[in-house]
Order: C-alpha cells, then structure tokens, then sequence
C-alpha cells in the first residue's frame, strides 16, 4: 500500500515544495535540513504498512494472527506429547511390569511410563511435546533404577505427537470456521470437533452412511500415517462412546450413531528405468530416488482430508525422480506394476512399498 512511500519519493516531494529561488542541491541547508525527515517519515511509512498487514487474518503472522483468531474464539493448538508403545523384559526375555511413572532415556528423549496393556507392554509418554517424540525406535535406558529389568525398547506409535499449529495451518482453521459455521452436527461441526482431538491429523466425514442418523468419520494420523486401534478408540470414546451410541454422551448430537474408522494404507510399489550422468551409479541414487517418492507419497496423505479420492500419478512420480542429482532420464515407470496412475478409494492413503531401479 504504502511502496511508492520512498526516501528518494518522500524528499522530493517536500523540496518540490520549497521556493526554486532558494538552493536545494545537495549538501544545501534546505536539503539537509530535509533529508533526515525524509528518512523518519519512509521509516514510519513502512512501520505502519507491515502494522496494517498484522492487522488483517490473511497477512496476520505469530501472536497477531493469534489475537485476530482468538476474537472468534478460535486459539492455536499447543504442542502435544507423542504416546507410545513400550516392551519391557527381564531375564531370558521374559516379560516383566514396571512401576507407573517410571522414566527412561533414548536419544536425549525421556519417556514415562502411564499405563499398562499386558505384562510388559506399557504405554509411554515423551516429555517433550511435539513430532520429536515420534521419530525414536529402539532400546530404551532406564533414568531409574527398576528391578529386574534387562532390556526395554520403544516401539509402536500410538497417539503421534504434535508440534504447536503452524501460523498457514491456524489460519486455515479460522478460514474454514469463518466460510462454513459448523453447527448442530453438520459436517462442518464433526470436522472441527475431530481435528481438534490430539493426535489426529485429518477426517472425512460421511452421513448416512448405514441410513438415517448415522454418521462415519474416517481419520488420520497427525503424522500422517494409518491411525493406531488406540487413537481410534479414543476418538469414538470422546465423539460417541460405542457403548451407549446415539444417546447423546460425547460431542455428537443426540441421535446421531457416529462410527470412527482409521485410514487405510495401500502400498504402491515402484519400478523404473533410469538414465544416469557418467558419474552417477545406481546405488548412489537409490536413497535419493526413495526419498523423492516418499516425500511425494506424503504430500498426498498431506492433502488426504481435503481430497475426494488421490491419485497416485506416474507423471509426478518421474518428476520427483528427475529431481535427484545424476538422473538424467526415467523411463518405463510402473505402479503395482502397470504403466498407469493408481486410484485409491476415498479412505485409502499411499504407503510406499518396494522400489525396483534398473538402468
């Protein structure tokens, strides 16, 4: 708004004002006396353009956006703490129970330990909140002393943990409340109370889906992943607890029988011939192309919620592979072994398979 507001602009415009019978050449006493208001007024001019961006949603960034949004009563997500599966074992790999709050170290990363599921399973915690407590697999080591324990390895992810909303994503969020108000168990209702349970990363909803009053949501994982049984039952529980459906005790309108299913993962495998720079060899390149197809693979769960059906294309496939250093060319791609792009279901997200590279 404010662009043209330069120093240069601003300080001949104010000579411009002065008499041509008086010396305004550089170094005079009217242009000195001028050019450091100059200066203060192009400083205000761009103080007050990025003041007046913070003051509108759609340019709005950190604690302004936060302000903006909160006059709707819609405030950002805080990080949340990964909850994952635990084995523990004694002697000849016998399993043994641990004490509840038992803490132990992987990584510089702290797990406690906060309910047991059978002798040596436990659920376990990451202290520190956010996406971090989702990465680390592998032997855990006890902070605490804890009889009898010999090994303990941290597996499964349970509840994916979270980092803090991203200013895009909170913004988005405000958008979406503000063009489609959900109210009395609309979709747009049932999309805003599921996306904003812990650890869930996307939802599809579907009504009467099984006749009158009933309703399907389908999740995803705030990583998105496949959602675990236990994310699953946490969010029927807190939606419509299966015990008592339709009878009105969690967030669902009385009425309504809301069933919770989990994304179903389809596993793509690739193949493809490539054409490599003379420097290049075939097992240089191979991680570099699994990463590619992975990143593609993910950017597709990414936008899972806000798709009817994805679409696994070859064509993006090949460009993502042409993207690693020292492919030149890349020919005869298959999906599942047919030269053609995969169609999921509407619940269905792509999960790499095997990736077969010729040359």
């Amino acid at each position: 708004m404010y662009e043209h507001q330069t120093y240069e602009h601003i300080l001949q415009r104010m000579l411009d004002k002065v008499s041509n019978q008086v010396d305004k050449r550089q170094g005079s006493i009217i242009y000195d006396a001028l050019a450091p208001a100059a200066a203060e007024l192009a400083q205000m001019y761009m103080e007050l353009d990025i003041n007046n961006n913070l003051a509108y949603a759609d340019t709005a960034t950190a604690e302004y956006l936060e302000r903006r949004t909160a006059e709707f009563g819609i405030h950002r997500e805080p990080a949340t703490k990964a909850r994952r599966k635990a084995l523990f074992y004694g002697s000849n790999n016998v399993p043994i129970d641990v004490p509840v709050g038992s803490r132990f170290s992987i990584n510089d990363l702290d797990y406690v330990a906060v309910s047991r599921v059978g002798t040596g399973e436990w659920i376990v915690e990451c202290e520190t909140p956010g996406v971090l407590g989702n990465q680390e697999f592998g032997t855990m080591l006890p902070i605490d002393y804890v009889a009898g324990l010999v090994r303990a390895e941290l597996v499964e992810v349970l509840v994916p943990g979270e980092d803090a909303e991203s200013d895009d994503a909170l913004r988005k969020r405000y958008m979406d409340a503000i063009n489609e108000q959900p109210f009395g168990g609309n979709i747009a209702d049932y999309k805003k109370k599921i996306n904003e349970i812990s650890g869930v990363g996307g939802v599809k909803v579907f009504p009467v889906w099984n006749g009158g009053g009933t309703v399907k949501a389908t999740i995803l994982a705030a990583d998105s992943s496949e959602p675990s049984q236990t994310l699953i039952d946490e969010v029927q529980t807190m939606i419509d607890p299966e015990q008592n459906q339709g009878q009105g005790l969690g967030l669902a309108p009385i009425g309504h029988e809301v069933t919770i299913t989990g994304a179903q993962g389809r596993v793509i495998d690739v193949a493809a011939s490539l054409t490599l720079a003379p420097e290049a060899v075939l097992g240089q390149v191979k991680s570099d192309v699994e990463d590619a197809i992975s990143d593609y693979l993910l950017s597709l769960r990414q936008s899972w919620a806000t798709e009817p059906a994805l679409i696994v294309r070859v064509a993006h496939i090949e460009s993502r592979i042409l993207t690693v250093q020292g492919v030149v060319d890349v020919t005869n791609t298959l999906l599942d072994g047919a030269a053609a792009n995969v169609i999921l279901a509407d619940e269905q997200i792509p999960i790499m398979g095997t990736v077969t590279l010729s040359e």
